[in-house]
């Protein structure tokens, strides 16, 4: 069973990468701050006891599900009022938080580079979140479920009410697409 502090030190992992992974779903900021603090509560009360082992699991398919709940809701309420600024987008600079730029940098003790190569870095780091934004969702969610949160494939499948094979396959068109999308943009990993 997980501790009190165990669950704390589970969530402070977690929430960043949830976080962005949210955002890449719903394109909102504070609406994804809101389905993460949703999910990360629905975890602490409902499953706190669990073992530690089950955590992740456990809070990707409450996370996936509070993210569908938003959508549910957020189809409901456009059915029923139809307000333009619900259809704004990002302001395209992003938040103040991303993941991405704690790679825009050398590690610490490393020589620093020129300004090209931080701005280039930069823009490489923005196309490659451009193209994971723009896969479609189930394929995005396979992708960051697998490559950025680090979950096998029964896992995932778990975490995405979904079979194994439809994991991979996701996984394996979401793959394919990002390498033709970053090649056109002659983006070489």
């Amino acid at each position: 069973m997980a501790t009190e502090q165990e669950l704390s030190d589970f969530l402070k992992s977690v929430e960043r990468r949830a976080f962005k992974r949210t955002y890449y779903h719903v394109r909102n900021e504070e609406s994804a701050l809101d389905i993460v603090q949703d999910s990360m509560m629905k975890l602490a009360e409902n499953y706190g006891d669990k073992p530690v082992a089950e955590l992740p699991m456990l809070f990707h398919r409450i996370l996936g599900n509070t993210t569908l709940d938003w959508f549910r809701r957020q189809k409901t309420r456009n059915a029923l009022f139809s307000n333009l600024g619900d259809f704004e987008g990002p302001d395209g600079e992003g938040g103040d938080f991303d993941l991405l730029e704690i790679h825009a940098g050398p590690p610490e003790g490393e020589p620093s580079q020129s300004a090209e190569d931080v701005v280039r870095r930069r823009q490489v780091l923005k196309n490659i979140e451009t193209e994971v934004e723009a896969l479609p969702p189930r394929q995005r969610e396979a992708f960051l479920l697998r490559y950025w949160e680090e979950l096998d494939v029964s896992e995932t499948a778990a975490a995405m009410g979904c079979s194994e094979g439809s994991v991979k396959t996701h996984c394996f068109r979401a793959v394919q697409a990002l390498s033709r999308a970053l090649k056109a943009k002659g983006i070489s990993l």
